[in-house]
């Protein structure tokens, strides 16, 4: 089923990245690379900078770190600022990025030179899925970081939608201001509070239909990924839970409003979202081994690809941060098939062990190169 379906990737032309060129980014001071359009292995130990590089492209992709909320954070140690850019191609198509941070400015992210009025204008151009270590946090985490995971996965196909999280978050900042403010006054002017509330009402009725249509969506072809990867061992669901599939969200708003008063922040609506993460009739968080978590999360990064793909027609280019740890041997094996039919695009790996990198390569038998990090520099293999 698979492998019938991935053979049409082979016949769309994909977005990948020829050049990548890092400046004050990170661990970095300068570093300029030459991509293979299909596999580039990065090795080296833990704290070289593999993870870094991957975090660069995600950057080019999306306009922020996968890692780092705050940009200054990813400025290297006593520098000012960061600059990164790059070249991509689609047959004879080609866009340059580039996207630079200095403190205390706003960053600046540009198009074949033209600079972009709204950043958000550039997500979806080039779409990424990124597999890290740090996606452990989608499931050991709060809501926040699942509902995160949706956003971020829904605005890079869906612009209405990222559009209609801009509007509710911003609604939402000015009622919790509104609530504070309120808390200590005796006379409350309930008229900015009501157009709050049809704002709240407006936006977040989107969000939801949009998160609620992308897990239903999602949750068969990540269920087919878990099967492949895991041999069938298990069964795995996701299940989205909102206030809102329970109730009216105007009727939620006005019910709420003496709580809300009282806590100063609104207690109902989408951004309090959360999806569950069952495997079997259990919660994975609470019975799932580290390699059934693991594993969870690679077929759901798989599936996010996937869905991508039906959606948008793009191949988004795919990074595999230190995939293969806490894995045994058959699953590697598994992902590594599923990689080799299944004709994704442009691919980034990191792995601190050279022979595994040998192997894993050579299972593949596509065009590649390898990359050894050691020390803040690279060679190529």
């Amino acid at each position: 089923m698979f492998l019938l379906r991935f053979l049409r990737f082979s016949y769309f032309c994909f977005m990948f990245l020829e050049e990548l060129s890092i400046f004050q980014f990170k661990n970095y001071e300068e570093l300029g690379l030459e991509f293979s359009p299909k596999i580039n292995y990065f090795v080296g130990n833990n704290g070289a900078g593999k993870t870094n590089i991957l975090d660069a492209v995600y950057y080019l992709c999306m306009t922020k770190s996968y890692f780092n909320s705050s940009d200054i954070q990813n400025i290297r140690h006593e520098q000012e600022f960061f600059v990164l850019q790059g070249k991509f191609r689609q047959t004879d198509n080609r866009e340059e990025i580039y996207c630079a941070f200095k403190k205390n400015q706003k960053k600046k992210i540009k198009r074949n030179d033209k600079e972009y009025t709204k950043v958000a204008d550039h997500i979806g151009l080039i779409p990424v899925v990124m597999v890290s270590p740090l996606d452990g946090n989608l499931i050991s985490g709060a809501a926040e970081e699942r509902r995160k995971y949706m956003d971020s996965v829904i605005s890079q196909f869906n612009r209405n939608y990222l559009h209609a999280l801009i509007q509710y978050n911003k609604a939402l900042l000015q009622r919790n201001a509104w609530l504070k403010d309120a808390a200590s006054r005796s006379f409350r002017d309930k008229t900015l509070f009501e157009a709050l509330n049809m704002q709240l009402v407006k936006w977040g009725s989107e969000i939801y239909l949009g998160r609620e249509k992308f897990i239903a969506d999602l949750d068969p072809i990540f269920n087919q990924y878990y099967e492949q990867i895991s041999n069938g061992k298990e069964k795995v669901h996701l299940n989205y839970r909102s206030q809102l599939q329970n109730a009216d969200f105007e009727s939620l708003l006005n019910e709420s409003f003496e709580k809300d008063l009282r806590m100063q922040h609104c207690t109902v609506g989408t951004h309090r979202d959360d999806i569950l993460l069952d495997l079997g009739d259990y919660s994975i968080k609470r019975i799932g081994s580290q390699g059934q978590q693991k594993s969870f999360l690679v077929a759901l990064k798989f599936a996010q690809f996937d869905f991508f793909y039906r959606v948008h027609q793009k191949q988004p280019i795919l990074l595999l941060d230190d995939i293969f740890d806490k894995l045994d041997f058959h699953r590697v094996k598994n992902i590594i098939h599923l990689v080799a039919e299944q004709h994704f695009g442009q691919i980034f790996i990191t792995d601190t062990d050279k022979t595994r990198a040998e192997q894993v390569l050579a299972e593949l038998n596509q065009q590649h190169k390898i990359f050894i990090i050691e020390h803040n520099q690279t060679i190529n293999l």
